[in-house]
Order: structure tokens, then C-alpha cells, then sequence
């Protein structure tokens, strides 16, 4: 079974892109690093990237019905009617983020493992424990055991200062056949909606990326890890020019709250929320033309606190201006709970009205849960 996802949409088909048998950051200083494109500074970043990805292999063991077999199913036995155990298996790839041994990978690469072997740039086998997962943004933090030899990181960059057609490399293990390098450019940014993951802010790249680059990197010409390879768009489960990552922005400090917390706790509005386009605004007499327009709102939430109702379009939250539901749905849970927040809302009859709301935390959010809304082939 290969755990890839996908999401049927324009006579697309967005997966995950794994193989098998919300807050911000700042970047850190990364190693030395060709500070303009030159003949060499491609192989000298891919070679690099290359001896801080890993490989990761996993086991897990799931109970089905047992086959019925005329010649060898013994009703004697004192098994005989018990489900049979199968053994599953599953390729995908990680990123060293510390010396001793740190990965940030895919929550869908480890998901119901059994047992995770990591494969570093020697070839050495690795077992690995679970820090941590987020599957809200499908990231996941192992730490490798035993005597671990002292590794070298990727370093994070900042992925919002990417831009549109700058050159990226994505490093990983496709198809399981061991890590190679692509390179492509920033097809576009802040991709969202998707209905990948419940949190998608995704970088879009034409880099090559097909099952098994889940979980791995994607590195600027600087050398710094600029995103985690997850998601594909197309027909067919392979490459069709179009794959996704998760930006390091975002995925550094949920790495960082499942190390220190083991989970991640995002804050938390209550509200029922659409997108405002111009044309929706006018047909419906509108208080704004761009904004996320408030379509419910939940009884003593923060936004019910707040004084937020039915029909307001929220424009802003604190100085940043927000044009879709998704906008909103993000920032939101890029605030920690208990965080009070300025909102900014355009509301008939009133004008410009600015609020107050004190978040809560969201509801179950708990990392021992995995997404539903997945599909295979």
C-alpha cells in the first residue's frame, strides 16, 4: 500500500506524496554557502543537502481476515477463525535538524509504525522513537537511538522571503530507489485550500517530487532548508510539475512545541467563516468587498466575548490585513492560547469597527489523532 493521499479537483489528483510495500520563525545562520549562482554552487548545495537527509523505513502491523485456503487452514488449529496479522511497510525521507540526531519529516510517513528504521548518508541503520506529531500540518519530529555519530543539520531559512521563480532544490528518496536531488523553482506561495491538510500555507514547486520525497527537504541555493516536501498534484501518483512543501516558517516552531510540549496548541476564535469576493459583497449588500465573512458564531467563544456577529467581514488582525477565510483560519492559529488579538471588522451599518478577543485554546487539538479526510488508491 502506498500512503499517499489525494484529492480529486480539477482533474487533478493531490496526494501525499509517501511511498509503501502555523506560527513564524526567523532564519538561523546556515553553513557556508555560495552567495551567488554559479556553474558550481548547484552540486555544491545539492552535495551538501544531500548528507543531511535521511531515508526512513517503517513497519507496522495491521490485523485483516484471514484468507481462506482449502490446503493449509487447519480448524484445529488454535488459530483457526483469528484474524491474520500482516506486516505493512512504508518508505519515506527526513531532514537532520540537530547535530544528535533530530528529524523533522512527514506525520504520514510514521503514522501507525510499529517500528521506524532511519538510513543516514553512510548508510547506517538507525532505530527511531516519535518525539512528537502534528497531524493538523502533517509534520512529525523523530529522534534517532543508540550511539548516534554527530550529524549535520540543515539549517532553517526564512521561506518567506522565497520568491516567485527563485531556484529550489528538493532532496528525498523517490520511489524508494535512494535520495537524488531535483531542482525547480517557486512556482507560487501561501497555497492554501486545498484540502490536504487542515492547516496549508504550501510552497508550490516544479521541483521533481514523487512518492518517498515525503518528508524531505527543500533547500534554497544558500543551502538552508526552506520547506518539507509533502504533497503532490497529479493524475497519476507521479510527477506532473506541480508538488508542494510546507514552509520552514511554519513548520520550525510547531518542531519546536513538540519538542518542549509534545503537542502543539493553537488558538482558538469559534466562528463559522466563508470567503467575500466583490461579486459575493455586492449581490449581498456587503459592509466590505475582501475579507472573512463571519457566518456563525459560537455561544460564549472568544468571538462571542468579543462582540463579533453573524454577517461582520473580518478585514484584519492586528495591522495585517486578511482577504480569505483561509487567511484567517491560519493566523488564527498561529496565536498561542490566551493571546488577545485586535480585529478589524467592516460591519453594515457601522463602518470600521475595531474588537478585542482573548483566544482560547482549540478544541481537541491532540496529536494522537490523524487526519480523516484522506483517501487512497
Amino acid at each position: 500500500m502506498t500512503p499517499i493521499r489525494n484529492l480529486l479537483a480539477a482533474a487533478a489528483v493531490v496526494g501525499l506524496v509517501g511511498t509503501g510495500a502555523a506560527l513564524r520563525s526567523g532564519p538561523s545562520p546556515a553553513f557556508a554557502a555560495p552567495s551567488a549562482l554559479t556553474d558550481s554552487s548547484i552540486p555544491d548545495v545539492a552535495e551538501r543537502a544531500v548528507d543531511s537527509v535521511v531515508n526512513i523505513s517503517t513497519a507496522s502491523v495491521t490485523a485483516g481476515p484471514a484468507a481462506f485456503d482449502p490446503f493449509f487452514t487447519d480448524p484445529d488449529s488454535p488459530d483457526f477463525g483469528e484474524p491474520s496479522r500482516r506486516q505493512a511497510m512504508s518508505k519515506g525521507s527526513g531532514v537532520i535538524v540537530t547535530p544528535g540526531g533530530r528529524i523533522l519529516t512527514n506525520a504520514h510517513v510514521v503514522k501507525g509504525a510499529n517500528e521506524i528504521t532511519v538510513t543516514i548518508h553512510d548508510g547506517t541503520d538507525f532505530k527511531a522513537r516519535v518525539i512528537g506529531t502534528d497531524p493538523k500540518a502533517d509534520l512529525a519530529v523523530l529522534q534517532l537511538e543508540g550511539k548516534v555519530p554527530t550529524l549535520r543539520p540543515l539549517t532553517f531559512g526564512d521561506s518567506s522571503a522565497l520568491r516567485l521563480g527563485e531556484v529550489v532544490l528538493a532532496v528525498g528518496d523517490p520511489f524508494g530507489v535512494g535520495k537524488s536531488v531535483t531542482m525547480g523553482i517557486v512556482s507560487a506561495k501561501g497555497r492554501g485550500g486545498m484540502g490536504i491538510e487542515e492547516y496549508e500555507d504550501f510552497i508550490q514547486t516544479d521541483a521533481a517530487i514523487n512518492p518517498g520525497n515525503s518528508g524531505g527537504a527543500l533547500v534554497n541555493l544558500k543551502g538552508e532548508l526552506v520547506g518539507i516536501n509533502t504533497a503532490i498534484a497529479s493524475p497519476n501518483r507521479g510527477y506532473a510539475g506541480i508538488g508542494f512543501a510546507i514552509p520552514t516558517n511554519m513548520a520550525r516552531p510547531i518542531m519546536e512545541m513538540l519538542v518542549k510540549d509534545g503537542k502543539v496548541s493553537r488558538g482558538f476564535l469559534g466562528v463559522n467563516i466563508g470567503t467575500v469576493t466583490p461579486d459575493l459583497a455586492r449581490k449581498n449588500r456587503l459592509a466590505a468587498e475582501r475579507g472573512a465573512l463571519i457566518a456563525g458564531v459560537q455561544d460564549n467563544s472568544p468571538a462571542d466575548r468579543a462582540g463579533l456577529l453573524d454577517g461582520d467581514i473580518v478585514t484584519g488582525i492586528n495591522g495585517t490585513e486578511i482577504r480569505t477565510s483561509q487567511a484567517l483560519h491560519m493566523m488564527i492559529a498561529m496565536f498561542k492560547p490566551g493571546t488577545t488579538i485586535d480585529i478589524e471588522v467592516a460591519r453594515k451599518g457601522s463602518g470600521r469597527t475595531l474588537l478585542k478577543a482573548k483566544l482560547a485554546e482549540q478544541p481537541g487539538d491532540t496529536q494522537t489523532k490523524m487526519p480523516v479526510r484522506r483517501t487512497r488508491p
